[in-house]
């Protein structure tokens, strides 16, 4: 257990720089700080915080209830950043106080950046990070598919690959799905005969149509590529559309009734 909240510590230090940084600004803000509200904030606060995390007795808790997916989040609540800025910029008001001339102000202020730049690692060099492709900040198929099966004043049912499961529902509230994000996460251990037979390795229709008319899809996205055993034409689906490199069956079997409008008066 203490070892696992240990190796959370460290992983989330990254390089380890900016922790040290942000354990010295702790260290000024206590022997510099005279305000009691700028204390409680970026003070006290961080300092109970970490005593909490690396308490024992907590942290048994919280993994008990949570386990270690969620304990490294008390980190997030640590106001690191904002530490660190406020130290850096309480530092250059005293040498603003003490008359210190406009290039040594300059030039302290470059040195803290300076630091603060090389603390951490080049954020576009992570594989994880990718440009954003529109303003929802989802993958541009995610928002031609829902778009595309909308249907405005009522809310449809369709299975999506796994690859866009936790997109669909940031954009779009009326696109309901069999499961969601629980399909994914391994420690969740969790079955569904849906899942297995959508994202087997070749699609059997026989096998799948049937758990899909179980749950009432409206829908069906299938990747172009993705090898299967059997047409869905050839088991009433229908071809909806294609885009993006994925193509969309509507099931007629699944009743799908468009809501009557009432007229503007």
């Amino acid at each position: 257990m203490w070892s696992d909240v240990v190796a959370l510590f460290r992983a989330y230090m990254g390089t380890g720089l900016i922790v040290m940084l942000f354990c010295i600004s702790l260290i000024y803000l206590w022997l510099r700080e005279e305000r009691k509200h700028i204390r409680i904030l970026f003070l006290y606060m961080p300092v109970i915080l970490l005593l909490l995390y690396f308490n024992p007795l907590f942290s048994r808790l919280v993994y008990g209830m949570a386990g270690n997916e969620i304990y490294y989040r008390i980190l997030w609540l640590l106001p690191i950043t904002i530490v660190i800025a406020y130290t850096c910029v309480h530092i250059i008001g005293r040498l603003s106080d003490g008359k210190a001339s406009r290039k040594k102000l300059v030039a302290a202020a470059l040195c803290m950046a300076g630091i603060i730049g090389v603390s951490g690692s080049f954020i576009y060099n992570n594989p994880y990070f990718h440009k954003a492709e529109n303003l929802y900040h989802v993958p541009d198929s995610v928002v031609h598919i829902c778009d595309a099966i909308n249907v405005p004043g009522r809310e449809v049912m369709a299975l999506f690959p796994m690859e866009l499961l936790q997109y669909v529902r940031q954009y779009s509230p009326v696109t309901c799905m069999p499961y969601g994000r629980e399909a994914v996460v391994e420690r969740w251990t969790y079955y569904d005969p849906l899942y297995n037979a959508m994202e087997a390795e070749v699609v059997d229709m026989a096998e799948l149509v049937p758990l899909v008319r179980e749950v009432g899809c409206h829908y069906v996205i299938l990747p172009v590529n993705k090898e299967r055993k059997g047409k869905p034409e050839d088991y009433g689906w229908i071809w909806f559309g294609e885009t993006d490199g994925y193509v969309i069956y509507r099931d007629p079997a699944r009743e799908l009734v468009i809501p009557v409008q009432d007229p503007v008066q």
